[in-house]
C-alpha cells in the first residue's frame, strides 16, 4: 500500500472557517485530484477515509467541509442549516468554489485534471459547480438528484453519474425523472443508477443517531456505489499507480 500523507486545511467559505481533510499520495509529482463533498450532517471520518482511499490509488483528494468544522447529530439543527443552503444555488456554489480553489492550489494537484464527487448536500454542491461551468473531468453524486435552474445544466462540461436508492423518500421517482429530463435537455453525458430497495443515505455506515424514517444503510449497495464512483474516475480521470 502506498504511503498517504494527510493534513487538515482551513479556508473561508459561506462566512465560516471551513476545516477540510487533504490526502496526498506518495511521491512528489503532480497528480489528478478529486473533490469530495459530504452529506448534510457534515464532514466526518467516513468521508475522510474516502479521501485517504483515493490517495492510496494515486489521487490528490480533498474532503471538503460545509458547516465550519461542525458535524450535526441533531436532525432539526442539520435541517435548519441545510435547507436554506439547498434553496440557494449561489451559496452552494460559493462553498464548492472555495474548496475547489484550495484543491487546485495544492502543489501536487494537476489543475487540468480534477473531478468532484459528493453525497447528499455535498453532491448538490458539486452539481452546482458543474452548472456554474467549473472545469471538471467528471461529477459523481449519491443521493443528490437536485434540480437546477432552467438552462444552467448546459454549462456542465463533463460526464455526470448519479446514484440513488429506489426507496429514497427524499429523492422519489418524480425527482429522478426531473433530474434525468434536465440532464437530457442540456445534452449532458449523464448516467443514473437506481439501487433497488435502498433508502436515503444507503451508502453511509450506521451512526449513533436517532432513527430517521426513510434513511437506512444498505451495505451491499454501498459497496456497489463506491465501485461505480471508482469506475467513473477510472474512465474520466485515469491515474497511474504511485
Amino acid at each position: 500500500m502506498a504511503t498517504v500523507t494527510t493534513r487538515t486545511v482551513e479556508y473561508p467559505a459561506d462566512g465560516l472557517t471551513m476545516v477540510g481533510h487533504l490526502a496526498l499520495p506518495a511521491g512528489t509529482d503532480r497528480r489528478p485530484a478529486v473533490l469530495i463533498g459530504p452529506e448534510g450532517t457534515g464532514l466526518n471520518d467516513f468521508q475522510r477515509r474516502r479521501a485517504d482511499a483515493l490517495a492510496e490509488l494515486g489521487y490528490v483528494a480533498l474532503a471538503f467541509d460545509i458547516h465550519g468544522g461542525r458535524w450535526y447529530t441533531d436532525l432539526q439543527e442539520m435541517l435548519a442549516r441545510c435547507l436554506p443552503l439547498l434553496a440557494d444555488p449561489e451559496r452552494l456554489r460559493g462553498i464548492g468554489h472555495a474548496a475547489l480553489g484550495v484543491l487546485r492550489a495544492q502543489p501536487r494537484t494537476d489543475p487540468e485534471r480534477i473531478a468532484a464527487i459528493g453525497y447528499g448536500t455535498g453532491g448538490a454542491i458539486v452539481l452546482e459547480l458543474g452548472r456554474d461551468g467549473a472545469d471538471l473531468k467528471a461529477i459523481g453524486t449519491v443521493n443528490a438528484l437536485t434540480a437546477g435552474r432552467p438552462g444552467e445544466a448546459a454549462n456542465i462540461r463533463c460526464p455526470v453519474w448519479a446514484g440513488v436508492g429506489s426507496e429514497d423518500p427524499i429523492m422519489p421517482a418524480a425527482q429522478r425523472d426531473a433530474f434525468a429530463a434536465e440532464m437530457q435537455a442540456a445534452g449532458v453525458d449523464w448516467r443514473l443508477t437506481v439501487y433497488g430497495g435502498a433508502q436515503h443515505a444507503f451508502h453511509h455506515p450506521p451512526v449513533d443517531q436517532p432513527v430517521v424514517p426513510g434513511v437506512a444503510h444498505h451495505p451491499q449497495h454501498a459497496r456497489r456505489a463506491w465501485r461505480d464512483i471508482l469506475a467513473l474516475l477510472a474512465e474520466c480521470l485515469p491515474v497511474e499507480p504511485c
